[in-house]
């Protein structure tokens, strides 16, 4: 599907551009098209690689999809591949902006995400002066816009995690816990696997050799850099602590085993003594005179009785019960 595709000169847009009269508009000096599009047909992406000769393997990665997070160049072109993670109902959805650059286009590809980049177009407009160096800051701008995205991910990140911290203490929730912190993990290993590599690969845009487009908008790519290593470095604090939880977690699971074995060995204890007391009282020997005597059975009951009493004093007193 087509979302938009438009022609810029210095800065400014020159007007919507139909598909068919894009090489007209590449071809003027100074002006470059930017074209918009979302889950596209083979066919599509075809015609703009014959509108903007874009090499085949690049377009081999776009139409396919499902890539690692990458910059690469192909003559004077560029190739990004970022990874856009949507926030819905509390489940994280990953979709993918594949970016084709060269001084004279930038065809953005936009397949299974529901936010689409009309702000990014806006911004761009509403800066004539920074748009004027041309495509280049065009692909900053829209990694730009993948990379904010990731804060608000990131805070949901941060709310789950505290909120499962506040119930590792609950005493019944360790089961609950564990499925959560794990289910946790896995969604912060999906933002880590968006982050890591594409910070990884800002850097050829910045400092040393760059690719000649992207010369006057090194400072940019650097600010996305920086944007970057703190989302990565909060991603490994959070897996940190999820690490903890779960070692917390699992201690609890432990200590409140042991508290049930305790409490089994203290029953246990207070059982055998009544049970030696009416094992020895039960082998009917002629030569024990209490089994005679007129009060040998409320004697042993209470025999019993005072000794269990005082084991279990004993016991709940040293926190066994």
């Amino acid at each position: 599907m087509l979302i938009n595709c438009a022609a810029y000169q210095d800065g400014r847009k020159l007007a919507d551009v139909p598909v068919q009269r894009i090489g007209e508009y590449v071809a003027r000096p100074d002006c470059f098209v930017w074209v918009a599009l979302k889950d596209p047909e083979p066919g599509e992406l075809e015609h703009m690689q014959k509108e903007f000769g874009l090499h085949e393997l690049a377009v081999e990665d776009a139409r396919h999809g499902h890539q690692r997070p990458k910059i690469e160049e192909y003559g004077d072109s560029l190739f990004g591949v970022m990874h856009t993670i949507d926030l819905v109902d509390g489940e994280l959805r990953v979709g993918e902006l594949d970016v084709f650059v060269e001084e004279k286009y930038v065809l953005s590809v936009r397949n299974q995400s529901q936010q689409g980049f009309s702000a990014v177009r806006q911004r761009c407009e509403r800066e004539p002066h920074l748009l004027k160096q041309g495509a280049a800051f065009v692909f900053y701008a829209l990694m730009d816009a993948v990379v904010d995205r990731y804060f608000p991910v990131l805070d949901f990140l941060e709310s789950e995690l505290e909120a499962i911290e506040q119930r590792i203490f609950l005493k019944g929730s360790e089961r609950a816990n564990i499925e959560s912190l794990y289910q946790l993990k896995q969604q912060v290993t999906l933002l880590k696997h968006a982050v890591a590599p594409l910070m990884e690969n800002v850097t050829r845009l910045y400092g040393g050799r760059v690719p000649p487009m992207c010369v006057n908008t090194q400072e940019y790519f650097r600010d996305v850099y920086d944007h970057l290593y703190r989302i990565n470095t909060s991603i490994d604090a959070i897996r940190d602590t999820i690490s903890t939880a779960i070692q917390v977690n699992l201690s609890m699971v432990t200590i409140e085993e042991s508290e049930v074995s305790k409490r089994l060995a203290a029953w246990a204890a207070i059982f055998a003594v009544a049970t030696a007391f009416f094992g020895v009282w039960g082998m009917n020997f002629e030569g024990m005179p209490e089994l005679k005597w007129k009060y040998g059975y409320p004697f042993a009951l209470c025999v019993v009785t005072i000794v269990c009493g005082f084991l279990y004093y004993r016991f709940k007193k040293s926190g066994w019960l």
